[in-house]
């Protein structure tokens, strides 16, 4: 079996403020996530600091624009050494294949990935933006739009990572949306624990709070990477 990558997710209004945790998590993780706010906020900055301490990077901007504006948001990433980066699924068949293509001849070793369905969001969150199919069938039909464009990995809730498993064999399928037994679900609707959602199929699990609100956040990082194991 394929091992399962632990994402720990930085959310920080600083490197100052996110760097005491990520220095004490980074060594019992895979991949370090950052997010939008503290890309804003630092930029290129963090993502070179976080880099200086080992894992991989994960940059989750979520793009979704136009096409020319995607490309080149994705030529500016390619020079950072990221391991991931993310857009959004439905910015359709050309921001998809532009950001894909500038990807491939910028920065071979960058993964994009297709945020499919946000984890955050029920049947009546997307029907109320206008999606009256299910979420399972939203996130499946994104999944192939970006999959016929050259996208090979993509971010979806634990409920829908075994049917994109079966579809995508091939696929890099990264899951937010963990919690373990006892952990607070906060804003997301779609969870499953580390050990489900690595059973199911997923490449990467990312962890924000249950590691970042623990009393100790390395422990809390080991144990899930032992649980995964």
């Amino acid at each position: 079996m394929t091992k399962v990558k632990l994402a720990f997710a930085v959310d920080a209004a600083s490197w100052a403020e996110a760097a005491p945790l990520a220095e004490r998590v980074a060594p019992h993780v895979d991949v370090l996530k950052l997010g939008l706010e503290l890309f804003c906020a630092e930029g290129p900055t963090a993502v070179r600091s976080a880099r200086s301490l080992g894992p991989e990077i994960f940059l989750d901007l979520k793009l979704h624009d136009i096409p020319a504006t995607v490309e080149r948001a994705v030529a500016a990433v390619a020079g950072l050494g990221v391991r991931y980066l993310t857009v959004h699924a439905a910015g359709g068949r050309a921001m998809l294949r532009a950001a894909v293509d500038r990807a491939r001849r910028d920065a071979p070793e960058l993964t994009v990935l297709a945020v499919t369905a946000l984890t955050s969001l029920g049947e009546t969150d997307l029907g109320e933006v206008g999606v009256s199919r299910s979420i399972s069938g939203h996130v499946l039909a994104l999944a192939e739009l970006a999959w016929d464009e050259g996208v090979r990995g993509f971010v979806c809730s634990p409920l829908e990572v075994e049917a994109l498993r079966a579809r995508f064999p091939a696929a890099e399928l990264v899951t937010p949306g963990i919690r373990r037994d006892g952990d607070v679900r906060g804003d997301q609707r779609r969870t499953a624990t580390p050990r489900e959602a690595a059973a199911r199929g997923a490449s990467v699990i990312v962890v924000g709070r249950p590691i970042r609100d623990a009393l100790d956040p390395a422990a809390a990082a080991r144990d899930i990477r032992d649980e995964l194991a």
